[in-house]
């Protein structure tokens, strides 16, 4: 049995995650900003789950919220990062408040949790931290830019981690999750008000009038949430998991063309080394 927290339990991967730790058997710390929205998380066993209120960009809240999971099971052994929202907008078209609080949730947000529990994982030598990102990240769809952005801080903080935990016995996984039937596409997803006609066959498209694929995603969240939980708990959890056959194609499409427009430039790539 160990102790889970997952933030953003309210709706979503975070909720189909809460609920197979749950069902596991493992002690599970569910949060979201307003605690009764996971109060029948709690319900299902509450002597092994804590509902908690949780803003990840108050620093405060989550050093406290740490502490509760702390005094009540005793440590924290698996931190999921789970908390966050779609932003969509051409680039120009973002408003600046917006994108810093997108990356405030999605990343500095992140990095707040993964502080608050390091302390108690590096004593114990024994952790996991798991990265909730996106496909997007690598397939950078147009309109989705600062989503896709703050993802890939957020993975590339993650690949520096993990490098750092693992002598210390702390595992460090980023999930990337194609389309999920999820209420991403829906209820969480936000967008600019800002719109400019040049980018109406681009980011346009995408916007939450235009967009079709709410309610129509291939990924079952029930699904995902166990797979999660199988890849923790394996011997040598993984650096990056893919959910999803999209999300698989996807990427597999993104490193051939990557890999084939390096060797179609290789040339001039190695010309600017210094010559024997």
């Amino acid at each position: 049995m160990s102790t889970w927290l997952i933030t953003g339990c309210s709706s979503g991967l975070g909720r189909a995650l809460a609920e197979a730790v749950i069902e596991a058997g493992h002690h599970a710390v569910v949060t979201a900003r307003d605690e009764a929205k996971v109060a029948d998380l709690v319900e299902l066993a509450p002597d092994r789950v804590l509902g908690a209120a949780l803003d990840v960009t108050d620093p405060a809240r989550a050093a406290a919220v740490i502490q509760q999971a702390e005094d009540r099971f005793g440590a924290v052994d698996v931190l999921v990062n789970n908390a966050g929202y779609g932003y969509r907008a051409a680039v120009e078209e973002g408003d600046d408040a917006e994108v810093r609080a997108l990356f405030e949730t999605h990343f500095f947000g992140s990095v707040t949790m993964i502080k608050a529990v390091l302390p108690g994982m590096r004593a114990r030598g024994a952790g996991a931290i798991v990265n909730i990102s996106s496909i997007g990240a690598q397939i950078t769809p147009p309109g989705s830019g600062y989503y896709s952005a703050a993802k890939a801080a957020l993975e590339g903080m993650s690949g520096s981690l993990r490098a750092e935990l693992q002598p210390l016995g702390i595992s460090v996984t980023v999930v990337e999750p194609g389309g999920f039937r999820t209420d991403f596409s829906g209820r969480s997803l936000t967008q600019s008000r800002t719109v400019i006609d040049d980018y109406a066959e681009t980011a346009g498209k995408r916007r939450k009038e235009r967009d079709t694929t709410h309610g129509t995603q291939p990924g079952d969240p029930v699904r995902a949430g166990r797979a999660i939980l199988t890849a923790v708990e394996s011997a040598q959890p993984p650096a990056m998991l893919l959910l999803g056959t999209d999300a698989l194609t996807s990427y597999r499409r993104v490193l051939r063309t990557a890999l084939a427009e390096a060797d179609q430039w290789e040339e001039l790539s190695v010309s600017t080394d210094f010559e024997d």
